[in-house]
């Protein structure tokens, strides 16, 4: 074969293999877009899933990758803010070339990316929400580890029930997250023929809770279910403590643990919080706990919380599914593979996760946490 066929050749094989080749994905590389709070009053919801899943993702590749392929997650800050989570999703999709999402952060945003991560026939892998709308009606596309906000919702409330507290009201976000919750609330509630005894509403990435204090005030529920972002429900509790009000606030996980912990201070315990992940500072029920913590330490990051343990979670089992898929990755593939996953053909660590062709919500765990005198958490 004389210089130039053996040059046409390779060429050809060259063209061959990027007319087949997946969008996102190189010999080198799979790239994912992740738009979630990076600033503003929800930053650290971001930030700390973020930090979770990097510190697996840099783990891996740092072991080879999968398939000799490195994973990339590009950051977008959407600063919990739907038409700014629209956009960034067009721009991963349409200019950054992704292969799928990841780790999309609330309801509201992942609401916004919906319809045009489902055109575009992309991949949304493990939002941080606990949505209805993004389980019903089903959609191939999305896969949903935590557990949803009904799953939380029901178990809070049968807890308080069961403690004989019945005066419930419910403190929420004045949007797609906070009515969520609050279904998911009355929903439970309703089940046991019990009412809300009063609602009040804050807006998205808004500290004004002066209404809703008022509201609150007028009725001195027994137990508050608070479904709002940390610096929200922070506010709202200091500022019921002003009031001289003694009952109990409870908060869905979506909170932010830590955060909402380190903004309350010396006002934080006794504050519940439900958990959709194991306790982070312990292993004895979850070893991928443990295993979570040596891949922190590795990476620098000291702070463990329940939000990047999630991140970190929502990571373990996205690589799964790129090994389950094989060399040849294609976004069905993928689907696929991960469809495959469930308790007995794959270790969580503690953490059980089940998919199939018909379910893509992998988790229906749920604790219950509460912060202690030290800004810490007991479970």
């Amino acid at each position: 074969m004389t210089l130039l066929k053996k040059i046409i050749t390779i060429l050809s094989t060259v063209v061959a293999v990027s007319a087949h080749a997946e969008t996102g994905v190189s010999e080198r590389k799979i790239i994912i877009g992740q738009s979630a709070a990076f600033s503003g009053p929800a930053a650290q919801l971001g930030i700390q899933l973020n930090a979770g899943a990097k510190a697996y993702f840099d783990h891996v590749n740092a072991a080879g990758g999968v398939f000799g392929r490195k994973i990339e997650i590009l950051q977008r800050d959407d600063q919990y803010e739907a038409d700014i989570a629209a956009t960034n999703t067009k721009n991963l999709i349409e200019n950054d070339n992704v292969f799928a999402l990841f780790g999309y952060v609330g309801t509201p945003t992942s609401n916004a990316a919906l319809p045009i991560f489902t055109k575009a026939k992309v991949p949304f892998f493990a939002p941080f929400s606990g949505a209805q709308s993004l389980r019903d009606p089903f959609n191939k596309l999305i896969f949903n580890v935590r557990a949803s906000y009904n799953d939380e919702t029901e178990h809070l409330v049968d807890r308080l029930v069961n403690t004989g507290l019945k005066n419930i009201a419910v403190f929420y976000q004045n949007d797609a997250y906070g009515k969520a919750g609050l279904s998911g609330v009355e929903r439970a509630l309703k089940k046991l023929n019990l009412p809300i005894i009063e609602t009040a509403t804050v807006e998205r990435n808004s500290s004004d809770v002066s209404k809703a204090v008022e509201k609150m005030m007028a009725k001195r529920p027994d137990v508050i279910i608070q479904v709002s972002a940390y610096t929200s429900c922070a506010a709202f509790i200091k500022e019921m403590h002003k009031r001289n009000y003694t009952g109990q606030f409870y908060n869905l996980s979506f909170v932010g643990s830590q955060a909402l912990s380190d903004a309350l201070a010396k006002e934080g315990p006794g504050v519940v919080i439900s958990q959709v992940v194991p306790f982070p500072w312990s292993s004895a029920n979850a070893p991928v706990v443990g295993e979570y913590a040596k891949v922190m330490n590795k990476a620098g990051i000291k702070d463990l919380n329940f939000s990047s343990l999630e991140g970190y979670i929502d990571a373990r089992i996205f690589v799964e599914g790129l090994r389950r898929a094989g060399q040849d990755l294609t976004r069905e593939k993928f689907i696929a593979a991960l469809e495959t996953i469930n308790i007995k053909n794959f270790d969580g660590g503690g953490f059980d996760v089940n998919f199939s062709p018909s379910n893509h919500n992998g988790s229906k765990y749920v604790d219950m946490t509460v912060i202690t005198k030290d800004g810490k958490f007991k479970d």
